[in-house]
């Protein structure tokens, strides 16, 4: 197997060796299985990245990391493969990774949709939104515009076709763009825009593209507001209907030290946080200021913009999303999660200030100049293909040109890819350093009487995080407190407290005021007292724990 290289896209089998070369190159950071079947049969996988010396993956406070949901936007595998190829070798080097190592866990799933991708990284390729299982009906489509590679060149471009009534025109400063015609114009030259591909059963006047057989969207499939298919189409039949959703919703549920997640896919280049479906107003204060402190931070990191889905991202302004995989961890699981659109076409050609979606409904014919400059100059040419005469089966003379979406847009050009992928480690390392780290704060024995003991612990949360970690989180009752038990030498009993006690939440730092004000009380400490009698001493075992903040064993010799 050659060595990785963070410039290409892998298939399934050789993104399934290089995860298991991880492990067995570094068998005491990386543990590789997988976490259920595909539609068609295929692991997905899970690497469980932490040093595994100090302490087991679910004794620590973990972040779930996921890629490649949906099946053409692969270069989120690669995001994953190069996260964890940080990690491997930053450990031991480089202080941050070492410390996250050592003290919290990374779950690493690089390709949740194995099936989707093998279409979309085929010799020919077929694409589509996410699932290979057909849906919503088991049947061929019979009629209508089948988007494919037409002419063979391994592209798929656009269809240029005159049309009296087209709503384009050649910009005549620069004929290879269109651009629309104008709300009164006429006696001019028009042309429709279609995608690439054949027309099956023709009837020589109407063209509608053809739906495909295969419509759903994994990432409306979660059990957060999931709506049927008359409110949103590509849900499923019923919440984590999807074998590969339901192996996330599964594992996910099982690690209740998850605090936070972060979803890759592309492409906007920007990072989108809950809520989807509803206004900011509808976050307790503390966890919108939070997710907004962590935007900052991810921004200044990644040199991407922060944004809230359902205030700066909707497809249309009366349309929401529900069933997302960001919206469903915070509010069902109360971590914090991010979907993180890798990739900026626009900021790539100098677009700096665009509203992302809004920006493919209405811009400035600016901005299209300076896309074409940007493929004639950067991408060589590449992105923009000039128009060429083609004799279509069905509609005759047409010209085939404009954008190549899937080399441009789509992902990230290969030769662009690694730099693209480095701009999230150092976020993702300090999203998992941030969560709450329950440790030891001291441990105490007083002789009372030649055979009894007074045993205190006192454990504090170092982290910047809450050890609830959200206020949703506490809202649902979804996370005990402390939990501290006691494990006495034979021949001891406890004379007072209990051998197992849950304990409240510990605070972390992070609603600390930002003017000095004198309140910083010991909220994030807590103590637990034993009385032992214990006739010929021993070592008394004490074990501190929180779902989500971690473990804390130690002993004591009375």
């Amino acid at each position: 197997m050659d060595a990785i290289r963070f410039d290409t896209f892998y298939r399934y089998d050789d993104l399934t060796q290089h995860l298991h070369a991880y492990a067995e190159a570094h068998p005491n950071l990386v543990r590789v299985e997988s976490m259920g079947k595909s539609y068609e049969g295929r692991d997905i996988w899970v690497a469980t990245v932490t040093n595994t010396e100090t302490g087991s993956d679910r004794d620590k406070p973990a972040v779930w990391v996921d890629g490649n949901i949906h099946a053409a936007e692969v270069s989120p595998s690669t995001a994953c493969l190069y996260f964890i190829n940080i990690l491997v070798t930053g450990y031991g080097q480089d202080p941050e990774v070492t410390r996250a190592l050592d003290t919290r866990t990374f779950y690493i799933v690089p390709r949740v949709n194995p099936d989707g991708a093998e279409w979309a990284l085929a010799e020919k390729p077929k694409y589509i939104r996410s699932s290979t299982r057909p849906y919503p009906y088991d049947e061929e489509p019979v009629e209508g515009l089948v988007v494919e590679d037409i002419d063979g060149d391994g592209r798929m471009l656009t269809m240029r076709v005159r049309d009296p009534n087209g709503s384009w025109k050649i910009l005549p400063e620069e004929p290879r763009l269109m651009v629309r015609r104008e709300p009164t114009e006429a006696g001019g030259e028009y042309y429709r825009l279609l995608p690439e591909g054949k027309v099956d059963n023709y009837d020589g006047v109407t063209v509608k593209i053809q739906p495909k057989k295969e419509r759903l969207d994994l990432n409306r499939n979660f059990p957060e507001h999931w709506r049927q298919e008359h409110e949103q189409r590509g849900a499923g039949p019923y919440p984590a209907s999807e074998a590969e959703v339901r192996a996330m919703v599964q594992f996910i549920a099982d690690h209740p030290n998850i605090t936070s997640g972060i979803a890759f896919h592309t492409y906007s280049g920007v990072l989108l946080r809950p809520y989807d479906d509803r206004d900011d107003k509808e976050f307790p204060a503390e966890d919108l200021w939070t997710f907004q402190k962590i935007g900052e931070k991810g921004t200044e990191l990644t040199g991407y913009p922060n944004v809230s889905v359902y205030h700066d991202f909707r497809y249309h302004p009366k349309e929401i999303i529900t069933g997302g995989f960001d919206t469903w961890l915070y509010e069902h699981m109360g971590a914090f999660a991010w979907t993180v659109e890798i990739w900026s076409p626009q900021r790539e050609a100098g677009i700096e200030e665009y509203k992302f979606v809004d920006w493919y409904r209405e811009h400035p014919v600016e901005d299209d100049l300076k896309m074409l400059k940007w493929s004639d100059e950067v991408l060589e040419g590449k992105g923009y293909i000039d128009w060429y005469a083609y004799d279509h089966p069905q509609l005759g003379e047409v010209e085939l040109g404009g954008w190549d979406a899937v080399f441009a847009f789509r992902n990230p050009p290969k030769a662009f890819l690694e730099k693209e992928i480095a701009r999230f480690p150092q976020w993702l390392l300090w999203s998992a350093l941030i969560s709450p780290k329950l440790e030891l704060f001291e441990v105490t024995t007083n002789r009372l009487s030649p055979d009894t003991y007074h045993v205190r612990m006192v454990v504090h949360n170092t982290g910047w995080l809450p050890a609830y970690v959200t206020k949703k989180a506490l809202e649902r009752k979804l996370v005990r407190g402390v939990v501290c038990e006691i494990e006495l030498p034979e021949g001891a009993s406890l004379e007072t407290g209990k051998l197992r006690e849950e304990l409240g939440q510990l605070e972390g730092r992070a609603y600390k005021h930002a003017f000095m004000s004198a309140d910083d009380e010991t909220t994030d400490r807590l103590k637990v007292e034993w009385v032992v009698k214990a006739p010929q001493g021993g070592t008394v075992k004490l074990l501190a724990k929180h779902d989500r903040a971690g473990t804390v064993r130690t002993e004591v010799e009375l």
